[in-house]
């Protein structure tokens, strides 16, 4: 069943662009992960890494998820009126005074790694007159956000005191357990983590502890302890592409497909140039498709003349510059193309389909940011 999800959380209307989301292919991937995260808080931020939060949100519900991690209070909010009715884990906590009631009204679970943070907290329980259930975010080596070791001593002390603020959780991330060669820095950021986790009960203070990224779960099952925080995997992507590492990322597919139309084909003569800046001259007689997609619609400007699209199943090879609307492609050596037929972007029929790190790689960036984008675009369901 095809459902149209157009104009729910996408920000691209005006254009041919779809992208189609399978859920059952994210159910696939969720139970991959769960058969070594026996606790996993599936990572739904940024509109579910551009696959739709409420589809997704509620499609994980159905599996079992009990949890959820988002990014602001706000996506938080939005969350809680899927409906979902778990714990919902801010990962970037409040940060404006308007955050600290709406965790109270829609419990909400923030991560917290700084000090003032905790005494806004406790203030604003007061005013509540009920505790809340937070995170305590450590710092093990990302140097990003969170307590340090030499915090800890603080740390106990202010939760021996307060009355309306409970660590239900303590996170931290970690910074390359998508790296073979980096093995001994996640495991010296584990060691880190248990000691400071170890400080905090050792004073009576009783958590979960949550390390564990995608990479880890897959990795590192030294380092799952109680609760697990799977991102990338649940889209399809394996972090371990292109590593000495890869095998352990099969069996994860990609549940997002994008695709568009073609709006013209004709001739290009040798010698000739196509688009903008005349950065491609054609080096023999050709036959070019302008495609109905550019930077507008999120297909980056970086990917003129090495990226590559599939049409009638075969690859064909961006030519010039990608334009606001418009990118040309090679069709030379693929019959029978036409105005109107379907060109894919990210996936496709057959057996060579467009995969999120090829797409990433000539883009120059990773699949994260191809599906964050792409996704802005409007949505299809199917796999319900």
């Amino acid at each position: 069943m095809l459902v149209n999800k157009a104009g729910r959380g996408m920000t691209i209307w005006y254009n041919l662009v779809r992208t189609r989301i399978d859920l059952s292919v994210l159910e696939h991937n969720f139970r991959l992960i769960k058969a070594k995260a026996p606790c996993p808080i599936p990572v739904v931020k940024s509109d579910a890494y551009g696959h739709g939060l409420g589809a997704v949100a509620t499609m994980l519900a159905r599996c079992g998820a009990q949890t959820m991690a988002i990014g602001t209070v706000g996506e938080g909010m939005a969350l809680r009126l899927v409906p979902f009715s778990g714990k919902i884990l801010s990962l970037l906590g409040p940060l404006g005074h308007e955050d600290y009631p709406a965790l109270w009204e829609y419990d909400i679970m923030p991560l917290v790694g700084r000090k003032e943070q905790l005494e806004l907290l406790e203030e604003e329980g007061a005013r509540q007159g009920t505790s809340l259930d937070i995170a305590l975010a450590l710092d093990t080596g990302m140097s990003r956000i969170g307590f340090t070791p030499k915090d800890m001593t603080w740390v106990r002390d202010w939760f021996r005191k307060s009355k309306w603020v409970r660590p239900y959780l303590a996170c931290s991330h970690l910074a390359t357990a998508d790296e073979p060669e980096s093995r001994e820095f996640v495991l010296q950021q584990g060691r880190v983590f248990s000691s400071m986790c170890d400080s905090l009960e050792e004073v009576g203070i009783v958590f979960q502890r949550c390390l564990a990224n995608s990479a880890a779960i897959q990795a590192y099952p030294e380092l799952t302890f109680d609760a697990q925080r799977p991102g990338i995997t649940l889209y399809g992507s394996s972090p371990f592409a292109g590593t000495s590492w890869e095998d352990k990322g099969k069996g994860f597919c990609p549940a997002m497909e994008v695709r568009t139309n073609i709006v013209s084909v004709h001739d290009l003569a040798k010698g000739a140039p196509i688009s903008y800046g005349r950065t491609f001259y054609a080096p023999e007689d050709m036959r070019v498709a302008i495609v109905a997609v550019g930077y507008a619609d999120n297909y980056s400007r970086g990917l003129s003349n090495k990226g590559e699209m599939l049409v009638h199943g075969q690859r064909a090879k961006i030519v010039g510059r990608v334009c606001m609307q418009m990118t040309a492609v090679d069709v030379t050596h693929i019959p029978g193309v036409a105005a109107g037929d379907t060109v894919y972007l990210l996936g496709g029929e057959g057996e060579h389909p467009i995969s999120p790190e090829e797409l990433a790689g000539w883009w120059g960036t990773i699949p994260y940011e191809v599906f964050c984008l792409l996704g802005q675009n409007q949505r299809e369901y199917v796999g319900k």
